[in-house]
């Protein structure tokens, strides 16, 4: 018997088909509802959304950027004028003064950045995935309008503080720790690659609680630079994103008062994994920038440099490492996409944030490996971008989830072992209420 709802409604060659194949007698529609058919197309706005990203990045984010990545610069002022294109706030609703785009959207614009250099993308996740999208999921609406206007305008800057020197892909190893002192809490311990680390404002920052009954004894607070006991470190001498700020953390005896707790006592550890569920989005979306600056690097040299009379790109073996690229932008763009749509909708995405995240960091390394090999020995040098893009793909393997923890995620969830349970807070879905 043939389930009829996996069909479109209109009419088609296969549907008349299986009619005749099921002794249906004909008809001139489906004997079912209409449903929404898939579409793939970008709307305007989003068509946009993705332009102005784009020329961002060429007119605000290049300019200057070799001499700064090979002097380990960082520029501060690169994230004002994101804040003035109205990037930080992209997918904020306009109640909170954001733009009000919608996930998708995000997911272009982490593109369109990355594309440019992965610095611009890394502020991203850590400001918009990590830390605002995370308060829009479990702040109150009193804490929402405290913080959100701020930073979808980007007057402040906000970071993400999950990471310790014992505790990576072990989260639950953490040992930075929160003590309840009356309508305060008194924390103390340190964070460890943390982006953004001079420059935040703000940082969305997860301890273990001292003392507490609860059965996951972990809280999540919102914490401001100028907290007396609070204090910062860069880290010098990255392999990658080397005009980027990337910096420790370090909280001694510091006083947050528990109104900058987000959810309850024992949320902690949920809220960072609603955190991660955000930012592996910016990252997966932002790997495929890379891809795409991969191909426009290697399609312009393979057709400028000549061996034997002709351009390189004639020869074979190039051509094959230019369709590798394609097949990984592709491939990657449906993986974001679907994930985007599923935040639109308001549905859980671990699962598939996870598979977009692991396939998509892990091919745009790839495009990059290749794209050094085209260029040859020029390749190894700074004097073309494609060794920036090898250097900076490599991190997107370990951060927000290691290869190796992403693939065994993946396995776990297909053998039955992992399995996820609904929130108790979910992301707003788009459209935004007003």
């Amino acid at each position: 018997m043939i389930q009829r709802d996996l069909f479109p409604s209109h009419s088609c060659c296969l549907w008349l088909w299986l009619c005749k194949e099921a002794g249906f007698q004909k008809r001139s529609a489906p004997p079912f509802g209409r449903i929404s058919a898939m579409d793939f197309a970008l709307t305007q706005e989003q068509e946009l959304i993705r332009e102005s990203a784009y020329k961002f990045g060429q007119n605000s984010i290049l300019p200057g950027l070799a001499e700064r990545d090979r002097a380990h610069q960082s520029d501060k002022e690169m994230l004002r004028r994101m804040g003035e294109a109205g990037f930080l706030g992209v997918c904020i609703p306009p109640n909170y003064e954001g733009m009000g785009a919608d996930y998708v959207s995000l997911g272009l614009v982490c593109e369109e950045l990355e594309r440019a250099d992965s610095t611009a993308r890394v502020a991203m996740s850590v400001h918009v995935g990590l830390h605002s999208m995370t308060l829009m999921q479990w702040g109150t609406e009193e804490q929402k309008r405290r913080w959100l206007p701020d930073l979808a305008t980007g007057r402040k800057l906000a970071g993400f503080g999950l990471t310790e020197p014992n505790a990576g892909s072990d989260a639950s190893s953490l040992r930075t720790t929160a003590t309840k002192d009356g309508d305060h809490y008194v924390i103390n311990g340190q964070k460890t690659w943390i982006s953004l680390a001079d420059y935040a404002d703000q940082f969305l920052i997860i301890t273990k609680l001292a003392e507490t009954t609860a059965k996951a004894p972990y809280a999540a607070f919102i914490i401001d630079r100028n907290t007396p006991g609070f204090s910062s470190r860069a880290i010098k001498g990255k392999l990658g994103v080397r005009a980027g700020n990337t910096g420790e953390l370090f909280f001694e005896d510091m006083r947050v008062h528990h109104d900058c707790r987000i959810g309850e006592e024992g949320d902690g550890f949920k809220v960072a994994m609603s955190a991660l569920d955000h930012g592996r989005y910016t990252v997966a979306s932002g790997a495929v920038g890379i891809i795409q600056a991969c191909l426009d690097a290697s399609v312009k040299y393979a057709n400028e440099r000549s061996v034997q009379g002709e351009p390189i790109g004639k020869k074979q073996l190039v051509q094959q490492m230019i369709a590798s690229m394609v097949q990984g932008r592709e491939v990657g763009r449906l993986l974001y996409y679907k994930v985007g749509w599923m935040k639109n909708q308001g549905l859980r995405h671990t699962k598939e944030c996870s598979l977009a995240k692991w396939t998509n960091c892990a091919a745009a390394f790839d495009a990059a490996n290749k794209a050094v090999e085209i260029h040859g020995a020029y390749g190894y040098t700074d004097e073309f971008p494609v060794e920036r893009y090898f250097r900076n793909s490599r991190g997107a393997m370990i951060y927000e989830g290691t290869h190796e923890i992403h693939t065994l995620m993946q396995a776990e969830y297909e053998l039955g072992y992992r399995t996820d349970k609904p929130l108790d807070y979910v992301l707003p879905s788009y459209p935004f209420e007003d």
